[in-house]
Parts: structure tokens; sequence; C-alpha cells
């Protein structure tokens, strides 16, 4: 089993590598998809804005390439956002993978912005092999001032003056708002969920 990085130029892949490596995970770094073509599945990680990240992806051949990319893939902060039509942070359009836009939180009394700390995730669909062993009141960490809407394909979700989607799937295509590499045990799971999965 190998998982491929996909390079955004963003700053948590050296936080998602120490993640796999603790998990025993074998991956590599890929710039182009032809870097990935021996993984068995993708992680595209993002801390950033979504339009230069949308530039690189285009840039290397990656946004064209997961339009067809039947491996599991698993988008992260900004890297889940990406996966979605359209993003309001500069305006861009996202690789369509999922229907739905992506918006800034709105302020609210009491709340700071960016989004940073830890929140308690809703699970709406405790089948999904993605979020198997979670419990009810487990937590995980984001960092993060824009968010995608709660829809069919939210599986989980949390709360920061409104509700939004803090994990998605449709498919082979799945993302999650929050950091697992950063968010303890629930996030550990969360990736030894992913790595094991039948694809």
């Amino acid at each position: 089993m190998t998982i491929a990085i996909i390079q955004t130029g963003c700053a948590n892949i050296y936080s998602v590598q120490a993640a796999l490596d603790r998990l025993g995970a074998d991956h590599l770094l890929a710039a182009t998809p032809a870097d990935a073509d021996v993984a068995d599945r993708l992680i595209l990680p993002g801390v950033g804005s979504a339009l230069p990240a949308m530039t690189q992806l285009r840039a290397s051949g990656w946004a064209e390439a997961l339009q067809r990319e039947a491996r599991p893939l698993l988008g992260i902060c900004l890297g889940m956002q990406l996966l979605f039509d359209r993003s309001d942070e500069g305006d861009v359009d996202g690789l369509g993978l999922i229907p739905g836009r992506v918006a800034p939180l709105a302020p609210f009394e009491g709340g700071v912005l960016p989004h940073m700390g830890w929140n308690t995730l809703d699970v709406r669909s405790p089948a999904d092999p993605l979020l198997a062993g979670l419990g009810e009141n487990d937590r995980a960490y984001f960092v993060h001032s824009f968010a995608a809407p709660v829809s069919e394909f939210t599986i989980a979700t949390t709360i920061y003056g409104a509700n939004f989607s803090a994990a998605v799937r449709r498919d082979n295509i799945m993302g999650c708002q929050f950091h697992p590499e950063r968010s303890g045990p629930v996030g550990a799971r969360i990736l030894k969920n992913f790595l094991e999965m039948r694809s």
C-alpha cells in the first residue's frame, strides 16, 4: 500500500507525512500525476488559499487528472474545499468532484475568525468506513475561514456559529475540513480507516 501526497505547495504536507509515518504507511510526494502512478491512494492536503492552490494543480496537470481519478482520494482542509465546484475564496473554480460552493464562515458574537481549535464531530453516516469507530463526543482540530455547506454528501458536521460540513464523501472522493494529522487518536483513526478501506 502506497499513498501519494499531492504537492500543492501548501504548508501541512510535512505534518501529513509524519502522521503517515506514525501509522507505518509507505508514502511519496507527487508533484505530477505521473509521480503517483504506483500509488494505491491519494491525499490532497492544503493550508492557504484556494486560488494559488488551484493554479498549482492546473499547472501540474493534477486538476485534469483528478477529474477521472478512480483511486480513493482524501482532501484535507483546503484540500477538501478544492473538491467542490467553486470557492468564494478568490472566486475560483474548484475540481468539481463534489457539488457545492465553499463560502466564508459568518461572523457571530463571541466567535473568532479564522476558526482555530477543537470541535465535536456530529457523525451523520456512522456506517461510512472513513468514520468507523468514531464516538459521539469525538473531537477534531480545525483551522479555517471558509467552509462547505451541509448537503447529501456530508457524512459529518460541526458547529462554529453555524453548521457546516466537517467530512464529505462522494463514492471514492472524501474530504475532512479538519486536520486528521493534528487531531490525535481520532485523526489517526480516520487516516487508518482511509488506508484500510476497500478501494
